[in-house]
C-alpha cells in the first residue's frame, strides 16, 4: 500500500465532507411541516447528537480525560454565548428560515462545524500513522457523517429549507475536515494534544442543544411518551451504526 500523500489527504478529508450531504436525502420522501413532524424532527436530532456526543467523549478521553472535560465547560459556555448573540439580532436568516427558526438552524450548523474541525484534524493524525489508520478513520469519519447531516436536516427542513439547501449547509459544516487534514498531517504532533479540547467542545454544544433547545420543543410537539421512543431508538440506530465501523 503506497505512502499518504498531501493529495491523498485532502481528497480523502473531503470525501467525509461530503458524505454529510446524503444525511438530507431521506427527507425528500416526506417534509411536510406538521406539529408532530416537527416533533419527530426534533427528537430524532436529539438522539443522533446524544449518541454523537458520547463518542466524542469516549474518543477524547483516549487521548486526555482532563483536556476533553475542559473542551465540554468550553463547548457549554460558547454555545451560550452564540444563543445569547443571536437572540439579540432576531433577524438572522439563513436557507429561507428567519428569526428563531433560523437561530436554531446556525446554532446546530456552528456545532457541526466545531465537530468537524476536530474529524478533519482526526483524519490528518489517522494519516500520520500510516495509510492502513488514514483509510480506516477516512471510512468511519464518512459513514459517521451521514447520520449528523440528517440531524441538520431534521432542524432545517420541517421549519421550509428546501432539502437541497439543507444538503448544502451539512456538506458546509463539514469543510473544516479538508480544510485541518492536510495540516495535521504535516504537523501531527502539534495538533495531537488538541484534538480532546475540540472533541470534547463540540460534545458540550451539542448536549446543551439537546437539552437546552431540541428535547423542550420536542415533548411540547408529541408528548413525553412519544419523545421518549424516538431519542432512544435514534441514539441506538446512531450507536449501531459506531459499532459497526
Amino acid at each position: 500500500m503506497a505512502e499518504p500523500t498531501v493529495p491523498l489527504v485532502f481528497v480523502a478529508a473531503l470525501i467525509t465532507a461530503l458524505a454529510t450531504g446524503l444525511g438530507a436525502l431521506p427527507l425528500l420522501a416526506g417534509r411536510r411541516a406538521t406539529t408532530r413532524w416537527l416533533g419527530m424532527g426534533n427528537a430524532t436530532a436529539a438522539g443522533l447528537m446524544l449518541a454523537a456526543c458520547f463518542s466524542l467523549i469516549v474518543e477524547g478521553f483516549d487521548f486526555s480525560p482532563l483536556r476533553t472535560l475542559a473542551g465540554v465547560l468550553a463547548g457549554v459556555g460558547l454555545i451560550m454565548l452564540a444563543n445569547r448573540w443571536l437572540k439579540r439580532h432576531e433577524r438572522a436568516s439563513i436557507a429561507n428560515l428567519q428569526g428563531a427558526d433560523a437561530t436554531k438552524a446556525l446554532l446546530i450548523i456552528g456545532i457541526m462545524t466545531a465537530h468537524s474541525a476536530a474529524e478533519g484534524a482526526g483524519v490528518g493524525v489517522g494519516y500520520g500513522g500510516g495509510r492502513e489508520l488514514g483509510d480506516f478513520i477516512t471510512i468511519a469519519i464518512a459513514l459517521h457523517n451521514v447520520p449528523e447531516g440528517l440531524a441538520i436536516a431534521l432542524i432545517m427542513v420541517p421549519r421550509g429549507a428546501t432539502v437541497t439547501k439543507a444538503a448544502l449547509w451539512s456538506i458546509f459544516s463539514s469543510l473544516p475536515q479538508p480544510l485541518l487534514a492536510v495540516p495535521a498531517f504535516l504537523f501531527v504532533l502539534t495538533f495531537t494534544p488538541w484534538l480532546p479540547v475540540g472533541l470534547g467542545l463540540a460534545a458540550g454544544a451539542m448536549l446543551w442543544m439537546i437539552f437546552s433547545e431540541l428535547l423542550p420543543e420536542a415533548g411540547a410537539d408529541m408528548g413525553n411518551e412519544g419523545l421518549g421512543a424516538v431519542v432512544v431508538l435514534a441514539f441506538a440506530a446512531m450507536m449501531g451504526v459506531t459499532l459497526l465501523i
